[in-house]
């Protein structure tokens, strides 16, 4: 029987893109070994449709992905989460539920493509922009050697990675 998998919830305010992104792109990258998971303090209630649009584009699976609220994952019964990640400044600040298990917690903030405002071209490239700087960190959350890590040794580097991502990306575009 081959190890547990690590849960991994992203919070961000509405659930509708960057969280959403953040979901699948774990499940995509975590191989089996990570499942994500997402949900916001104030779902918007539905998924941004340009974020869907992309996932599709790019062949990772949208099927189950909704906009949902934190309370899901804090109830009994819940799954047990091992890491919950805030991707916008909002979330970061308002109280969270207490989350069965004691998961580490970390901040990536990440600009949200929802409140874009222009041509659709514009709101296509926000999306991917959080897209890119997501996957950029979600890649290095996953390459740790987590199993050998102590609880304080993951949070410093979940901290390293929602601060470092960011700029590395921005030296790339």
């Amino acid at each position: 029987m081959g190890e547990p998998a690590y849960n991994v919830l992203f919070l961000c305010t509405h659930n509708s893109a960057r969280s959403i992104l953040a979901e699948a792109l774990t499940d995509h990258w975590g191989g089996g070994r990570f499942n994500g998971y997402s949900a916001g303090s104030f779902p918007r209630g539905a998924v941004h449709p340009l974020a869907i649009e992309l996932l599709e584009k790019l062949r990772l699976p949208t099927q189950g992905l909704r906009s949902k609220s934190w309370e899901e994952f804090a109830r009994t019964g819940a799954p047990v989460m091992d890491f919950v990640i805030t991707v916008c400044d909002q979330a970061a600040g308002e109280v969270c539920p207490i989350w069965p298990g004691y998961p580490i917690t970390a901040h990536w903030g990440v600009p949200d493509p929802a409140s874009v405002v222009g041509s659709d071209a514009q709101k296509r490239q926000a999306v991917s922009a959080a897209l890119r700087v997501l996957e950029a960190r979600i890649k290095r959350l996953v390459a740790l050697p987590v199993e050998t890590l102590r609880p304080e040794t993951i949070k410093q580097h979940l901290q390293e990675i929602g601060a470092d991502a960011m700029s590395a990306d921005q030296e790339h575009s």
